[in-house]
């Protein structure tokens, strides 16, 4: 019996991408098939959002999302063919020649065909950028009532053999095992630790906890991702008053949490209302988580005073 794949849904067939430098037909922004990072993972890439809000679309914290991708390539010591803003520039341009007034935007930075092996240095940098419009990550159901998780027996890579604080294509293996060992498993999410045995990471997203009143996520000096979103809902904590730690934390720590939710520019916040079984809190979406989500949407949409420097408004014919 022949394999079935899944095809590509329709509403990510948008008509044109970004690369190296302009817009092009998304039919002709290929990979060549023996580009290095195809075949050793040598690339970075960053996750970004546009939202229709209430002042028109804009991206969310694009600034912030391009210096990391240029610090992740800087990590792997790959020199950009263009400059901060030239990419900057390329995301508003591909949503706005696709008529997106919301999507999701896929910077790349990849290493083209060239010399082969292990040892190519110099084979050509490119980069492009994807967009697409996307939904929720973990689902409206996910959003609204959390979903169920398991801590896996991947652990989160290590800073002694890679770059934790690195959007880097190939590292993201760690987190693709983890996710289709829970999906298998009939979980929605994994939750990685590092080799000490302290909560790090889900796969695609930081992890917050709430206890008492008082939220707390681990800190940046473990091997996470120094998450944008995190930093977002750090900030916004605070506005409301929250009282927040950052600090490590063990599994039955996070089992015995009031509540625990995912953050990430696609997971956006998600509540989390069970791991491995059991159920957190009142196995459900919490009141701070909810708080929180009310008050993230608020400024991503530009409905919220002071927070308008997050956004990069744009115009779509």
């Amino acid at each position: 019996m022949a394999p079935s794949f899944d095809p590509v849904p329709a509403e990510f067939q948008v008509p044109f991408a970004w690369l190296d430098g302009e817009c092009v037909p998304s039919a002709a922004a290929t990979v060549p098939l023996m580009a290095l990072t195809l075949h050793y993972g040598i690339g970075v890439f960053e996750g970004i959002r546009a939202y229709d809000g209430q002042g028109g679309p804009a991206v969310f914290r694009l600034g912030e999302h391009v210096a990391r991708l240029f610090r992740s390539a800087r990590l792997l010591r790959l020199e950009l063919p263009c400059s901060e803003a030239e990419v900057a520039r390329g995301c508003v341009d591909v949503l706005a020649r696709n008529g997106l007034r919301a999507g999701y935007l896929r910077p790349l930075v990849f290493v083209d065909d060239g010399k082969r092996g292990l040892g190519a240095r110099n084979n050509r940098v490119r980069v492009a950028i994807a967009t697409w419009p996307w939904g929720r990550y973990l689902g409206d159901e996910g959003v609204q009532r959390g979903i169920r998780a398991q801590v896996s027996a991947i652990v989160r890579m290590s800073p002694r053999s890679f770059l934790p604080k690195g959007k880097v294509c190939g590292q993201y293996v760690n987190s693709v095992l983890a996710k289709r060992a829970a999906a298998a498993a009939g979980y929605d999410e994994a939750i990685l630790l590092d080799d000490d045995g302290q909560v790090a990471e889900a796969t695609g997203e930081n992890l917050f906890l709430v206890q008492g009143g008082a939220l707390v996520t681990p800190p940046v000096s473990q091997p996470i991702l120094d998450g944008i979103t995190r930093a977002s809902v750090l900030d916004l904590a605070r506005e409301l008053g929250l009282e927040v730690h950052e600090r490590r934390f063990a599994r039955d720590t996070l089992l015995l949490a009031d509540e625990v939710f995912l953050t990430g520019t696609a997971a956006e916040i998600t509540p989390v209302r069970e791991i491995d079984g059991q159920r957190i809190g009142q196995g459900g979406r919490g009141p701070v988580t909810e708080r929180l989500q009310a008050r993230y949407l608020d400024a991503v949409h530009g409905r919220l005073p002071g927070r308008q420097a997050w956004l990069t408004p744009y115009a779509v014919a």
